[in-house]
Parts: structure tokens; sequence; C-alpha cells
């Protein structure tokens, strides 16, 4: 992927507790991903999270991608240096002004009842499938 985009003012404001913002996004991704992301190490500078390590899977990593991004203040993620095993295949999606879950999932996959699938797919990002908010990065994950 290389260099992700995001909305620098979107998303959960986690800086500020007086410490390094580099800590901050590294215990952010390490409590929400444990065992699944080996060797991490997070750069933060200037709006942009640089991430170093492996993950166990190429969902794992799109997932700690969208969460560190989906802070406020990060206006880009770079996973150059970020690695993990190839598979499925998935898409990315803004979150729009009256967006909803359900009306992404109509968008996609022509059923607005398959929003459970994209819930699932972000559950690291999105507590509640009916808060959702202009700006935040979904995956979108193709169905089988």
């Amino acid at each position: 992927m290389g260099l992700l985009d995001f909305i620098k003012d979107a998303g959960a404001s986690i800086f500020g507790g007086g410490r390094d913002e580099n800590e901050e996004i590294h215990d952010l991704l390490t409590s929400t991903f444990g065992a699944e992301i080996q060797n991490l190490k997070v750069e933060y500078g200037e709006g942009v999270v640089k991430l170093f390590g492996s993950c166990d899977s190429q969902a794992t990593k799109e997932k700690a991608i969208l969460l560190a991004g989906n802070v406020k203040g990060v206006q880009a993620v770079d996973d150059t240096y970020f690695t993990a095993p190839v598979q499925e295949e998935v898409e990315f999606y803004t979150v729009q002004p009256g967006d909803s879950l359900s009306k992404i999932a109509r968008e996609y996959y022509g059923n607005a009842m398959k929003y459970p699938e994209i819930f699932e797919a972000n559950r690291e990002v999105i507590k509640d499938p009916d808060l959702i908010y202009p700006g935040q990065k979904l995956r979108i994950p193709k169905l089988g």
C-alpha cells in the first residue's frame, strides 16, 4: 500500500496525555492486536505515522493502519516497512456525511442487511455499528 491518506481532524483524540505520540499509537495498536503484530515500531511526526514490524495477516495489517490513521491529528500512515502475508482483496472507503453501514453495504454488496460484514471487518475501528463519522476510513471486504 505505501502511504494511505486520512483526514487529519477526523477520528478519536488520543494525544495530549503528556506521553510521547509514538508511545500512544504503539500502545493503542499493541493493546488492540497483541501477538498479531510482531516487532512493532511507531514513528510519528508532522501528521504522518510510520509503522514497522510484521502482522499475522493482511487483515490485521489493514486494521492496524486504519486504527492508527483514524486517530485525530494523523493525516497519513506509511506502511512501507509493515509487512503481512498477502491474502484477501479489500477496498477502502471514506465515510461521507449521511452514511451508515447499511447504506455502504447496499452500495458495495447490493444488500443493506450485509452491514455486519463491514462492521466485523472494522471492529477495531468501529465500536458501535451506529456510530461512524465522516472522514473515517473503513475496510470493505470482498464477499465470497
